[in-house]
């Protein structure tokens, strides 16, 4: 995959962590860009600024006539019509799927499926574990969460994450 360094201007915009270098931009409809990052995904706001989310919060991106699609492990969605994505698409796909340590779909015990998921930070260190609910589950409901936490912890044992 071919690596582009971001122009100085977009880097200047961004605000990046120490050692998080621009891989990937791509030019936005609104005049704005999206810029794939070693680290995160920084998506343009309304208010001119960016939104930076982190690999391992991408649940789930997807790239369709011209639209990038992301949806956050929060369930937050964000939707950027990009005019020439370049290799930002295949970027994203890479650094979300170098995240994930473990899927695994589950039955709750008192109906209802989870999705739980194990990522590693680009930046390395412990695997963050996120719940995933199916439709109409509430996912702040105690009863679901203790569930979901049970099954997780059989996962760890099983995995040794």
């Amino acid at each position: 995959m071919r690596r582009l360094r971001g122009r100085p201007s977009i880097r200047a915009a961004l605000t990046l962590e120490r050692g998080e270098r621009v891989l990937a931009t791509a030019p936005t409809r609104g005049g704005s860009h999206v810029a794939a990052t070693t680290s995160a995904l920084h998506i343009p706001t309304i208010e001119g600024g960016f939104t930076r989310i982190p690999w391992e919060r991408v649940d789930h991106a997807t790239w369709k006539d011209g639209w990038l699609h992301v949806t956050e492990t929060t369930r937050a969605e964000h939707h950027v019509r990009l005019t020439d994505p370049g290799s930002v698409p295949e970027t994203v796909r890479e650094r979300v799927t170098a995240t994930i340590a473990v899927t695994h779909h589950a039955a709750l015990p008192g109906g209802g499926k989870v999705r739980i998921a194990g990522r590693r930070p680009a930046t390395g260190g412990d695997v963050r574990w996120t719940f995933v609910f199916e439709a109409g589950l509430d996912p702040s409901d105690p009863g679901l969460r203790a569930q979901a936490e049970q099954i997780l912890e059989d996962l760890r044992r099983q995995t040794g994450l």
